[in-house]
């Protein structure tokens, strides 16, 4: 089990942000106390489509530190197509990256 932080970069009220994300929401929780990330935020269906936190780049290098794994631009769909059983998403996500890799 695991927490991860993506290489998503977003702008929010004069803010970078990114995504964090876990494989349990324990987890999750767990981190975003650990790094000083209220509650409040954690966003989860029906006002979200996945169950994570948007965090600033700052918050980003302390989960990091604290053990978090930085993914790509695709690990949050990765992480979300492997919870659903996506096995159609998760190849597509594949040659996507793989596509990136070699420049095609």
């Amino acid at each position: 089990m695991a927490v991860y932080v993506d290489d998503v970069r977003f702008a929010y009220r004069g803010m970078i942000m990114c995504h964090m994300f876990a494989d349990r929401e324990a987890e999750l929780h767990a981190m975003a106390d650990a790094i000083g990330i209220e509650r409040r935020w954690f966003q989860k269906p029906p006002k979200a489509s996945w169950r994570h936190y948007d965090i600033s780049l700052t918050k980003k290098r302390l989960a990091i530190a604290r053990g978090a794994i930085l993914t790509d631009r695709y690990g949050a769909l990765e992480h979300v197509a492997r919870l659903n059983g996506d096995e159609a998403k998760l190849a597509r996500i594949a040659a996507r990256r793989a596509a990136r890799l070699t420049g095609s």
